[in-house]
C-alpha cells in the first residue's frame, strides 16, 4: 500500500484507489492538528480495507462495509464527508438518469460512459448482480 500527499486535491481531504491499493491526502491537511491527519487516513484505509473484503461485489462509498471496517480502525461513527474549511466546488449536475423499473433519478455531473444499472434494484431483484433489467435511461442532457 502506497500513502502520498497530492497536490491537486482541493476540495476533499483524502481519496482512497483500491486497485492500486493507494491512499492520497490533500496537503492543506497539514495544516490541521495531527489527529485530522490520522482520521483522514484512517477514513481512506477503510474504503481499502471494505472493497478489499467486499472483491468484485460492488458495495457503496460509505456504506455498511465501510462503516464496519472504520469501527474496526478505531473511527466508529465516521461521518461520510469531511467538515474540514476547505473549498468547495459545486458541479452542475447536467446529466438526469433514471431507473425504468422503481423510477429512481440519479443526477451526474458528467454523462454515463457504460451501462450502468440501479443498485438498488439489483440489489432487492438480482442478489446485487448487474442485471440489464434495471440498466439507467438518460432523461436528459
Amino acid at each position: 500500500m502506497r500513502v502520498e500527499w497530492n497536490p491537486r486535491l482541493r476540495t476533499s481531504a483524502g481519496r482512497a484507489w483500491s486497485r492500486q491499493a493507494r491512499i492520497e491526502l490533500n496537503p492543506l491537511l497539514k495544516n490541521f492538528d495531527e489527529e485530522e491527519i490520522r482520521r483522514t487516513l484512517l477514513h481512506e484505509l477503510a474504503h481499502l480495507v471494505a472493497h478489499n473484503r467486499a472483491g468484485r461485489r460492488k458495495i457503496a462509498p460509505h456504506g455498511p462495509e465501510w462503516q464496519l471496517a472504520c469501527a474496526e480502525l478505531g473511527i466508529p461513527g465516521e461521518p461520510a464527508r469531511h467538515q474540514l474549511p476547505l473549498p468547495r466546488i459545486r458541479q452542475q449536475r447536467r446529466f438526469t438518469y433514471a431507473c425504468p423499473a422503481c423510477g429512481k433519478v440519479v443526477r451526474r455531473a458528467r454523462r454515463l460512459r457504460h451501462e450502468a444499472a440501479c443498485l438498488p434494484c439489483c440489489r432487492q431483484h438480482a442478489g446485487g448482480r448487474f442485471d440489464r433489467r434495471f440498466l439507467l435511461v438518460a432523461t436528459t442532457g
